[in-house]
């Protein structure tokens, strides 16, 4: 099977088990697993940040992250397509009591000066916006990137307006490799990010939240309310950082291959090679015979695995585990099956 629903199906490599096999471990609930302390001050230096907290999954990152700068009762905005608003059943409002505001869906393309004009200042007769989530890369808006200049822009408009600013970073390493923006940039736009291990990187799990040490001494908190108080983690953390120390320079292959993938398919109208970033391809079938569903069926029933994201959305994702029969059998499969 060519296995391209999505970059968290790899495997770890040979070289990360060895990691994992060799971590020193302790108790992380009572603070004394040297690992996971030692993975967590590097990837808040890598950003540029005082603190993070390991997390056992993205989800989790962003919903502590969320609480940490949206108080019970406060408002948050993000677009309509953010995973946080799409992807995590209504966390925000069932754990942190969160109100959340939606501009339309735009993918990486943002427009800065609607968001502000939705921002609502304390006082007003409504909810008060307390901030704003932006995705880094954008997951439904195709692997699409941020340009730093707008992220420059809507800092400007948080700071001017006194809310905070959260990053969902789960692809942010795709986009610090396509753009060259390097980690310590991004960090500086931000309050809170959360980054993704398993997404691209090839760690089995995890993900961290990223801020201010008074913000992540909160954290802590939340995530053991959440359930997500884990033990002898750094077995995790030495596969996050064998991922770091390994894999982001490489995500130019994945970058790449998406791009043949996109430039191949191009023809059947579902994709523009030019709009593909990162890792990740969309099929715009608004237009084609075959809805998203269908042709996820019929793609697998010949050995490909891809995502149907919507009704007429189907999604392809490279990753380190995608050989070149892989692809070669991709392209073919999609191929035949869109003519």
């Amino acid at each position: 099977m060519a296995d391209l629903r999505s970059d968290t199906v790899t495997r770890p490599t040979r070289g990360m088990r060895e990691a994992m096999a060799k971590a020193a471990v302790g108790d992380d609930v009572f603070g004394d697993d040297p690992t996971v302390n030692a993975f967590e001050a590097y990837v808040a230096e890598l950003f540029g940040h005082e603190a993070a907290l390991f997390t056992p999954s993205g989800t989790m990152a962003n919903q502590i992250a969320l609480q940490l700068v949206v108080p019970a009762g406060g408002e948050l905005l993000a677009g309509a397509d953010a995973h946080v608003v799409t992807y995590e059943l209504g966390g925000a409002a069932l754990y942190g009591g969160i109100s959340t505001r939606t501009w339309g869906s735009e993918g990486a393309a943002l427009d800065v000066e609607r968001i502000a004009a939705m921002i609502r200042p304390a006082g007003y007769p409504s909810v008060p916006t307390a901030a704003i989530a932006v995705e880094q890369t954008h997951n439904l808006g195709g692997g699409g990137v941020i340009p730093l200049a707008t992220l420059q822009h809507l800092r400007a408009v948080a700071d001017a307006q006194g809310v905070a600013l959260h990053c969902d970073g789960a692809r942010i390493w795709h986009a610090h490799v396509a753009d060259g923006v390097t980690l310590a940039e991004y960090g500086a736009l931000f309050d809170t990010l959360s980054v993704c291990l398993s997404k691209g990187l090839g760690a089995p799990v995890g993900s961290l939240v990223i801020g201010s040490r008074e913000r992540i001494t909160r954290a802590r908190l939340i995530r053991k309310r959440m359930g997500g108080g884990m033990r002898q983690v750094g077995i995790l953390a030495a596969a996050g950082r064998y991922a770091l120390d390994h894999h982001i320079q490489r995500l130019t292959e994945d970058h790449e291959r998406a791009r043949i993938i996109a430039e191949a398919l191009a023809p059947y109208g579902v994709v523009d090679p030019e709009q593909v970033r990162t890792n990740l391809v969309p099929l715009d079938l608004s237009k084609h015979d075959l809805d998203a569903p269908t042709l996820t069926a019929r793609a697998a029933e010949r050995g490909v695995l891809i995502s149907a994201m919507l009704p007429r959305v189907a999604r392809l994702v490279t990753h380190l585990d995608l050989d070149d029969a892989s692809m070669d059998q991709t392209i073919e499969v999609l191929s035949e099956l869109l003519a």
